[in-house]
């Protein structure tokens, strides 16, 4: 443990404190600091960068072909910069690709390289691009990791859209918790760019370089965890919006405009889902930008990763089926299907004509109709007869005289509980009360509940600008289905509230006019919300409305409300 520490020190303190992500491409050089070009900051690792030789170091006369140690051959060179190389190279020992970085064994940073790379390498875990071999040897320190060929980088997948919500949840929750893990053994990353996070055909992100990447350029930073959160808050900026959260254009993506600052993903680009927007805003704290709501900002991966936690949980969208094609008659005749094939090699054969069909003369219509009227005949005599006995026997051993069964009678079908398959926090802001607290109105259990800020002066939530449509919960059946009964119990009586239904064909509705179809009125409510619909409404999602709280306690401005626990019935 303390190598590790030792070590991820020695690559934090070579020099420099700004932050990666605000001053992506700053590298520094025994601590005198030196500004690389524009084209380092738009390019991702695996890219080709200039070449900008250290001052009393040279590099390496190397090329494909080369062999290191007997057993990896150089095979292409990806990067040249700042005195060092990566290439991809081949293991022929074990027969694999791998990857190498370069560097001259006097290079002024060959010693923190070599032990950034040993500390990652005893980290090992699984998520990170583990480190195979760091050596030094004839003159030259070299650094062996893992090639993932089936692995497409974040900013391949950019250049094509923004990532749907459910896989940008995927990339921020996956790298987050691996850099959690990697800060707890004392290991930086520094330079989480896009070009640094993989993702794997199976749907995994894999982070390269950790330590490594920052070593090689020289970067450091004063609190390297809130460095790195920041970076994964533009990852996750960028996944949404396919735009660098700076004004400067970088890893291929476009910045933001000039002199309008750091705006929300969602006002960037319309549909972004709000949760991971405001998620975004609590990572990127640096160079002046805030939280956009009540929930403090996140300086470290654990709290990044812990309010990720905190989110309801996004769904992956629903697949796609491509219709079957549709069914084509087929008639069997002369032992092919259809029409008999014809071309080279297909025996001609002669027509066969079909035999004229019966009783088509005059005598054979008369005679056909003839037995089908007897047939009738018979039919009807003989049900007359069977039931005519039948009645008999139920009149001798019954006298009780019958009634006719009605409508009435029927007995309506038992109301079943519907299964909540999910439930969401209504914000039709884009901020957020307490969506924490949301999941303990569908526990079961009434002694929990979400529960509502306390508001002064006005029961419409302070009449606060952010707050003119109330707040409330949305829940999701997980289907459409049709809902019949609703029973929801209140935080507290005297709250002004409504039950609002989806149409049928809604998808992540979030706006209050979203909720077309109303299943009880707009009224002050007691300790609970029940009623059962004259008609079924189908819906998959049902807002809780509420616009009004009552007070809180004795105190008469002040205010609060909540809901305790929601079930609905179908």
């Amino acid at each position: 443990m303390a190598e590790r520490s030792t070590a991820a020190v020695d690559v934090a303190d070579n020099s420099g404190d700004e932050p990666l992500a605000a001053k992506a491409g700053k590298a520094t050089t025994d601590g005198l600091a030196e500004a690389r070009d524009e084209a380092d900051k738009s390019a991702p690792d695996t890219g080709s960068e200039r070449q900008n030789t250290e001052p009393g170091t040279s590099t390496p006369e190397l090329h494909s072909g080369h062999k290191l140690a007997r057993r990896y051959r150089l095979e292409e060179c990806v990067t040249r910069l700042d005195g060092f190389s990566s290439w991809r190279a081949v293991d022929e020992k074990l027969r694999r690709a791998v990857g190498v970085h370069l560097l001259p064994a006097d290079h002024p940073r060959a010693r923190s390289v070599l032990a950034a790379a040993r500390s990652s390498a005893l980290l090992g875990d699984p998520r990170f691009v583990q480190v195979l071999d760091a050596v030094e040897e004839n003159d030259l320190v070299y650094v062996v990791h893992e090639w993932l060929p089936d692995a497409v980088e974040l900013t391949a997948l950019l250049a094509s859209g923004p990532l749907e919500a459910h896989e940008a949840y995927q990339l921020v929750s996956q790298v987050s918790q691996a850099m959690a893990a990697a800060h707890r053994e004392g290991l930086a990353h520094l330079r989480l760019t896009p070009g640094a996070v993989l993702r794997t055909s199976t749907g995994q992100y894999r982070i390269r370089g950790l330590a490594v990447n920052a070593a090689l350029r020289g970067i450091s930073a004063d609190r390297p965890q809130r460095t790195d959160t920041e970076a994964i808050g533009a990852l996750l900026y960028a996944a949404l919006t396919q735009r660098w959260p700076y004004e400067t254009d970088a890893y291929g993506l476009s910045g933001l405009p000039k002199g309008v600052g750091l705006i929300a993903p969602d006002q960037v680009r319309a549909g972004i889902h709000r949760g991971l927007s405001e998620l975004a805003m609590r990572a990127l704290i640096n160079d002046g930008a805030h939280a956009s709501r009540q929930e403090p900002p996140c300086t470290t991966p654990d709290e990044l990763a812990a309010a990720i936690a905190e989110m309801p949980r996004i769904r992956p969208p629903e697949p796609t089926f491509t219709a079957p094609p549709e069914y084509q008659r087929t008639t069997y005749q002369q032992g092919t299907y259809g029409r008999a094939q014809s071309g080279l090699g297909a025996p001609s054969l002669p027509p066969v004509a079909p035999p004229p069909p019966p009783l088509q003369s005059r005598t054979g219509k008369a005679l056909k109709w003839t037995v089908a009227a007897l047939l009738i005949a018979a039919l009807g005599l003989g049900s007359w007869q069977v039931a005519d006995h039948l009645l008999g026997q139920t009149n001798e051993g019954d006298t009780t005289p019958t009634q006719p069964v009605t409508d009435d009678d029927k007995a309506p079908k038992p109301l079943k509980p519907l299964q909540i398959a999910d439930a969401a926090e209504f914000m039709p802001s884009g901020s957020g009360i307490k969506p924490a607290l949301v999941p303990n109105a569908i526990d079961g259990k009434p002694g929990t509940a979400w529960i509502t800020l306390q508001y002064q002066n006005y029961p419409n939530f302070g009449n606060l600008p952010d707050r003119k449509q109330g707040s409330g919960i949305i829940v999701d059946l997980g289907s459409v289905k049709d809902v019949s009964g609703i029973d929801i119990g209140m935080y507290r009586k005297g709250q002004k509230a409504e039950v609002l239904a989806a149409g049928a064909d809604a998808s992540d509705p979030s706006a209050l006019a979203d909720f077309s179809q109303r299943l009880t009125k707009l009224e002050t409510v007691g300790r609970t919300l029940k009623t059962t619909l004259d008609k079924p409404v189908r819906t998959r999602y049902v807002l809780i409305h509420i616009t009004e709280l009552p007070q809180d306690g004795s105190s008469a401005d002040r205010f609060r409300g909540g809901i305790s626990e929601i079930k609905f019935t179908g």
